[in-house]
This record gives C-alpha cells, sequence and structure tokens, in this order.
C-alpha cells in the first residue's frame, strides 16, 4: 500500500481544562501511530470562536494533524472521533502535491509578512 498524505483538523468541547485538552489530542495522535501513519507537523491552534454554535457552544479548541498514512486509516481515526464525546466536529483531507508543497512554505513562515514594507518608486 502506498503512503497519502493527509491533514485533520478537530474542534474539541471548550469545557475541557487545558491537560484534558491535550490528552485528547494525543490520544488521536496515538490511534495514528498505532495504525502506522507518520505525525509530519502537529500544531494546536487553541480555544478559538466558531463560525455558528454547535451543540449551544461558541468556542473550541483547534487542533491541526500533518501526517503520512495508508488510506485505510482514515476510517479508523474518524470512528475514533465519532465515538469520543469531547470531539464537536472533524475534517480530515487528503492532500496532493500543491497542497504538500504550500504546508512546507506554510511551516517555514515563508508566509509571514515582513515588517519592511517596500516603498513605490
Amino acid at each position: 500500500m502506498s503512503l497519502k498524505q493527509y491533514e485533520t483538523v478537530f474542534i474539541l468541547t471548550p469545557v475541557l481544562s487545558d491537560s484534558q485538552m491535550k490528552d485528547a489530542a494525543q490520544k488521536f495522535k496515538q490511534v495514528l501511530v498505532d495504525n502506522g501513519a507518520k505525525i509530519v507537523n502537529e500544531e494546536s491552534w487553541g480555544l478559538r470562536k466558531l463560525a455558528y454554535p454547535i451543540q449551544k457552544k461558541n468556542t473550541g479548541f483547534y487542533h491541526l494533524v500533518e501526517f503520512e498514512a495508508a488510506p485505510s486509516v482514515i476510517n479508523t481515526l474518524e470512528t475514533e472521533y465519532r465515538r469520543d464525546e469531547r470531539i464537536m466536529r472533524f475534517l480530515t483531507t487528503a492532500l496532493d502535491k500543491h497542497a504538500v508543497a504550500y504546508n512546507i512554505k506554510r511551516r517555514k513562515g515563508e508566509f509571514k509578512k515582513s515588517e519592511k514594507v517596500e516603498e513605490k518608486a
């Protein structure tokens, strides 16, 4: 089986403590590793406002994980998401070569605005 690159974003309920949030994120990373996935990048975006209320909540803890895995791993991961009451929403996306290149540049910080403002001549 060939490995593909994926990214998954999940939103945890805001009623969790900081340690509970980290434990939940670690649980899903462990599900990936146990099924042979290689974690490429992980980011915790923290508590953010939701675009619309979910389960009568207006905020949630966002977490992103980029990984390489066989396509069969996705079903296992998403089943775990559905079973966990701490997960409010999740989205897993397969990345094409352009998205992989974009993510590499984003991790290096190439898209951050420079502090120098170019003057027009």
